[in-house]
C-alpha cells in the first residue's frame, strides 16, 4: 500500500521498522529466559530490562500501529513465571524493605499479564 496517512507510522517501511524493532525486544527476552537464571537476578541487566522490554511492547501494541506482533498469551505467561521464580529466590538476598518488596512483585507480574491479554486480544480480533 505505501503510506495511509501522514502520521510517523503510517508507512510500509515505517511498519517494517517497528516491526523490527518488536521482533528486537521479544528476541532479547526470548534469549534471556532461555539463559542461565542467574541473569534474570532483580540487580541483573536482564532482571532489569526484560520488564522494560516488555512494557515497551505493551505501549506499542496499546498504539494500535501497523508492526507489533507479539508472543502468545501462554509464552508471556511461561515467561512470567520463570522470570518470577528467580525473581522470588534471589529478591531477599538484597535486602528490599517489605513494602518494596510487594509492591515491585506486583507490578512485575501486572507487566507480564498485560501483555499476555493484550496478545490474546490480538489474536481474538
Amino acid at each position: 500500500m505505501g503510506t495511509w496517512g501522514a502520521g510517523n507510522f503510517d508507512s510500509d517501511t515505517a511498519a517494517d521498522h517497528l516491526s523490527s524493532l518488536a521482533e528486537r525486544l521479544v528476541a532479547e527476552v526470548t534469549e534471556a529466559m532461555a539463559g542461565d537464571p542467574v541473569e534474570l537476578e532483580p540487580d541483573e541487566y536482564w532482571g532489569v530490562t526484560v520488564p522494560c522490554n516488555l512494557e515497551l511492547l505493551l505501549v506499542l501494541d496499546r498504539q494500535g500501529w501497523v508492526g507489533v506482533t507479539l508472543p502468545a498469551p501462554e509464552v508471556i505467561r511461561a515467561w512470567r513465571e520463570t522470570f518470577l521464580a528467580v525473581w522470588e529466590r534471589t529478591i531477599d538476598g538484597l535486602e528490599p524493605k517489605p513494602a518494596y518488596k510487594e509492591a515491585r512483585r506486583t507490578v512485575l507480574s501486572d507487566t507480564f499479564e498485560q501483555l499476555a491479554e493484550a496478545s490474546a486480544a490480538t489474536a481474538a480480533g
